[in-house]
This record gives C-alpha cells, structure tokens and sequence, in this order.
C-alpha cells in the first residue's frame, strides 16, 4: 500500500508559509503581514482552516497575499467527480500554499505561485493523491533578461527530477494560463503541473518542495532590479489596465478559484488574489511603437 505522509507535506507548507512572508517582508522593509487564522465551523460543507496572510500600502508591494489552506470534505462536488469518477464516494483533503504579489512600481511584475497536495481516501482502498502547483511572472514592462532568470532558474529547479521535466511544465504552463477571449497569455508564463504521482510519493513531494522555495529564487533578485526604477502616471495607468487581464483569467479560467468557489471554500481567502485597484477601458489599443504596445510580443509563448 501507497505511503503517504500528509503530516510532512503539511508540515512543509506551513513553513513555506512563514518563509515567503519572512522574505517578502525584508524585500518590502516598511509594510508586513497581517495574519487572518480561520477554522470551519462544525455543520459547514467543508472541515479544516488555514491562515491568510495579506500585506498592504508597502513601499514596494501595493499589496501581497500568501495563503495557506487545509480543508477537508466528505465528498467531492459533482463538478469534480465528473470529470474523475475514481473519486466518487471518498472523504478528501486538500492543502496547499498560494500566493499572488502586487507591486506598486510598473516596472516589477506580478507573479503567482502556488503548491499543493490532494488525497482523496477510503477504507480498504488504496489512496488516491497527487501534487500541483506553479509559478509564472506578469510584467507590464517586461526586460529581457528578466525573463531569460525567471525561465532558467525554472529550468535548473526541474533539471535533478527529469530532462524532460521544465519542457513539459514550462509548455503547460503556456497552455494553463491563456485568455482564449483576449488570445494572448497572461504572461511570460513559468512552470505549472497538476496530477503528479507518478514518479511515486517521495520524488513527487520533493520536486513540490522545490517549486515552492525556486518561487522566491526566481523572484526577488527581479523585484530588487526594478523596484527603484522611476515611473510616472501613464505608466501606473497601464498597470492597472493590465491587471484587469489577471481579475478576468482569475474569475473565468483558473481551477483553484472555480473549485474553492463551488465546493464552498472561503470566499475572502480564494478572492485575495484580485488586485487593490484595476481599471478597464473600452476598446483600449496603445499607441503604435510605444513601450506600452512593445506587451504584445511577450503574451505568445516563446523559448527563454
């Protein structure tokens, strides 16, 4: 029978937690965390709690949230057992860490992570289980060689589990987090992967492992680059146009919001990752040439 550590798993993300907030908050140096500790009530749909973390108004970060989440369930929604019927009839627990980062200079882009476990039991069965997760960097005002760290230290993160392994994640990756209404993607994408537990418990907890902690690697050397960088008003209303783009793939196309929403998750703690402020505008086209329309060429999937 299948062994799996769910206590280790747990224990990790708790402190990937604590890590990335500890980090974040030195890259910041004016604002920190402030933590929201919520547990589910008994009689509720789904069991379990998690610790929401939400910093706002840094000098550098308008606003970051990292989240960690266990929950529990007798049953899965009938929009999950659909599309795996192996998993009709089995209590499940899901936990992961998630995160989104708004900063405030145009210049540094937004990024994603997230890592998780799922295991779906039943007495007399072997488990069902898998981990996820990902990262991928939204930039505005994207720098080549921005792009160029983000890919490599993805691509040096996956090398120890598998030649093939950045390839295969970086292209799903591409392909998750495309905006079919808009037809471009939502970035210059990263790594992400779901389902995995082939390569049995043990390898398949260490590369999650090392998604989370590349997340930071990948990461901040970018933002202390660019956080400095002057910038004015038009600059600032481009940012928030773009990030329109992150609250329409957010609300439409990602599966961790569709899935917390239906099967009843924690409404604020699911939503955390929507920007402080976002504007649109109608029909809104940059002008020909301009840094703002140079975007463009970076929202088709490309080798970094």
């Amino acid at each position: 029978m299948t062994v799996v550590n769910k206590e280790a798993v747990k224990t990790f993300l708790m402190s990937l937690q604590d890590e990335i907030c500890q980090q974040l908050e030195a890259m910041d140096g004016h604002a920190t965390f402030k933590e929201d500790a919520w547990t589910r009530e008994p009689g509720e749909k789904l069991g379990g709690g998690g610790r929401s973390r939400v910093l706002t108004d840094g000098e550098t970060f308008e606003q970051g949230g990292v989240n960690f989440s266990h929950v529990t369930g007798k049953q899965l929604p009938a929009s999950a057992t659909a599309h795996r019927p192996e998993l009709a009839g089995r209590s499940f627990e899901a936990m992961g860490v998630s995160l989104v980062i708004h900063p405030n200079n145009p210049y540094v882009p937004t990024s994603h992570a997230n890592v998780r476990f799922f295991i779906a039991e039943k007495e007399g069965e072997e488990p069902v289980w898998w981990f996820g997760g990902g990262f991928d960097l939204t930039p505005f005002y994207p720098f080549d060689e921005d792009c160029q760290f983000w890919h490599q230290t993805a691509k040096d993160l996956c090398a120890p589990f598998g030649e093939h392994v950045y390839t295969e994640h970086k292209a799903w990756c591409d392909k998750y987090f495309y905006l079919p209404h808009r037809e471009e993607t939502r970035g210059i994408g990263g790594l992400f992967f779901d389902d995995l537990n082939e390569w049995g418990f043990d390898a398949c907890f260490a590369y999650m492992q090392a998604v989370g902690k590349g997340f930071a690697q990948a990461y901040l050397p970018i933002v202390q680059q660019r956080k400095a960088l002057p910038f004015g008003e038009r600059e600032r209303q481009f940012q928030l146009y773009r990030r329109g783009r992150y609250v329409e793939f957010n609300l439409v196309y990602d599966r961790g919001t569709l899935f917390g929403l239906q099967s009843g998750g924690r409404t604020e703690s699911i939503l955390m990752s929507m920007p402080p402020l976002v504007r649109w505008e109608y029909n809104y086209r940059p002008e020909d040439d301009s840094a703002e329309a140079r975007l463009n060429d970076y929202l088709t999937p490309r080798e970094w």
